[in-house]
């Protein structure tokens, strides 16, 4: 069973239409990658999911049941991490989890036993401290554990690493990484690496609908053309090799990029070893996600 299913979801804000039809599957226990560029509709969808945002048009689905705007019924199989989670200052973690646990009705043995496996689960073990000394990186940690607290079947994070420096950005896959036994991971995101990285499925959103879906793996061996790469000694060369092949694409002062059959990369070859050009490294690139995305949006 799919966690998540979305059908022809449609919104619009004023004359700008946000989502155009958007089809989205989440299968269940998958860490599932929602990728899209600044302003493209993930946080708008993710609103909707939570039954905070009126479609316009379409349906969605949390573990079979069907979410209603307005209603709360389907949000206790969701657990969700917004991008800046806020939290009462004065507090401890276990005495806000504690909290959050009463507020949801569970039993306060249930909630302290729940709170400190979770603390674990995201190194906050033995953090006694009040919560307005905390970091960024331990906030996105609470943050995981509070949305973790009622078991939900979906755990929805947007952008839960974009304001992270590397070491917390790897802390927070490292957990979304460790809970996928225990629920379905969907998290916004456009960095492409971390999805790379935990992800074994993804969706590409552009221009309000899915431009591409399925497994990681799957989508990495979809990229349309073969990508080489050549360094020269010089920078004086490469704007050479530039001006003869106006599909030579520079990503720095001596590095270039060609899109392409082997066979133009050939001649690409055969012009460097005319022209006796000094070439520091030649190599045919590995798909990535990045790549891909990049031409999904162009």
């Amino acid at each position: 069973m799919d966690a998540l299913r979305i059908k022809n979801l449609k919104k619009s804000f004023g004359s700008r239409k946000v989502l155009c039809g958007l089809d989205l599957s989440v299968p269940e226990h998958s860490i599932f990658g929602f990728i899209g560029k600044n302003g493209a509709g993930k946080t708008t969808t993710m609103k909707a999911v939570l039954g905070l945002l009126k479609p316009d048009n379409g349906e969605i689905y949390v573990m079979g049941e069907r979410v209603r705007f307005g209603q709360t019924g389907t949000n206790r199989h969701i657990g969700y991490l917004p991008d800046v989670p806020e939290f009462y200052p004065y507090m401890t973690p276990v005495e806000y989890l504690t909290f959050c646990g009463a507020v949801s009705g569970m039993s306060r043995s249930d909630s302290e036993m729940r709170s400190r496996e979770l603390l674990e689960l995201v190194g906050l073990g033995g953090e006694c401290h009040r919560i307005k000394g905390f970091s960024r990186g331990m906030k996105q940690r609470l943050g995981i554990a509070q949305a973790l607290l009622n078991r939900p079947g979906l755990l929805v994070c947007d952008e839960p690493t974009s304001a992270l420096d590397p070491a917390g950005r790897k802390e927070i896959l490292d957990i979304l990484l460790a809970v996928r036994e225990q629920t379905t991971v969907l998290f916004s995101t456009h960095i492409l690496s971390d999805v790379e990285r935990i992800c074994t499925e993804a969706a590409f959103l552009n221009d309000g609908k899915i431009a591409l879906q399925g497994a990681v793996a799957e989508i990495r061996n979809k990229r349309s053309k073969d990508e080489f790469v050549v360094e020269t000694e010089k920078k004086e060369d490469a704007e050479m090799l530039v001006k003869a092949f106006n599909d030579l694409r520079r990503i720095e002062q001596n590095r270039l990029v060609l899109q392409g059959g082997e066979m133009r990369f050939f001649s690409v070859m055969q012009y460097i070893a005319e022209n006796k050009i000094s070439v520091q490294k030649m190599e045919r690139m590995e798909p990535t996600l990045e790549s891909l995305f990049l031409e999904v949006i162009k």
